[in-house]
């Protein structure tokens, strides 16, 4: 926490916060519950606390939402992994310092301190916020912060996931831009029943990309699907061999 925000009153805190967030309040007083950590609070029920643990549970929920609409192809383990990056107190805390929210903390004197506050602050006061917007806006309203404010991080916990992963980056595209997901077509299968290779080429909406050889129906599925990529982006298929 700066110095200039430590000599900021909690009503200055209050519209600073508002203005980062891009919410207004009407009840005012939710925001200051969640604003205030148990160090800076009359009693721990006047602290953020409780709307901690209420906007732990809505975010999780909106994660999920949004990862079972948006993304189709990603069967229940994958879409757990995603989640489970982005719903983490280190990606809440990052979230928070883009907000500037530790110059909106109110805290003790003792929590005070020149090189900053704990991360674990900055992780609890961004979900306390989502409760707060939730109790005074309702869900939709609570969804459309977390999702304006927490959106790049879950971008790039996706993109990551997709990261090698050529079958699922194809099924993302093809659903987007053709509103159908890839077939994938057995050619040949060739060797014996211990060593066998497999050759399958990958279709959308009876276009036939270049085929690839696997070891395995899942690894031709893999390399089809990354030769199909390539020649949607106009570049020559990786795997000819």
């Amino acid at each position: 926490m700066t110095e200039q925000a430590s000599n900021l009153s909690d009503q200055e805190k209050i519209e600073f916060c508002q203005e980062r967030i891009g919410y207004h309040f009407s009840n005012v007083e939710l925001l200051r519950s969640a604003l205030t950590h148990a160090s800076g609070a009359v009693n721990r029920l006047a602290s953020n606390e409780r709307l901690e643990f209420l906007g732990d549970s809505i975010l999780g929920f909106t994660i999920c939402e949004w990862l079972f609409k948006e993304h189709v192809e990603y069967l229940e383990g994958e879409l757990t992994q995603i989640k489970s990056t982005v719903v983490s107190r280190r990606v809440c805390a990052r979230v928070s310092l883009q907000l500037e929210l530790e110059e909106c903390l109110i805290l003790g004197k003792g929590m005070q301190q020149a090189h900053g506050v704990p991360k674990s602050l900055l992780s609890d006061v961004y979900e306390a916020i989502i409760a707060a917007i939730y109790l005074d806006g309702g869900f939709a309203a609570a969804q459309e912060f977390i999702i304006r404010t927490i959106g790049h991080e879950l971008q790039q916990a996706v993109q990551g996931h997709s990261v090698g992963n050529y079958k699922s980056a194809l099924q993302q595209l093809s659903q987007r831009e053709n509103g159908a997901a890839p077939a994938y077509r057995l050619l040949s299968e060739t060797g014996p029943d211990h060593s066998k290779m497999f050759q399958i080429a990958a279709e959308i909406k009876n276009r036939k990309f270049t085929p690839a050889w696997g070891r395995t129906k899942k690894d031709a599925e893999q390399r089809a699907a990354g030769n199909a990529l390539a020649e949607l982006n106009g570049e020559a298929p990786p795997y000819t061999d």
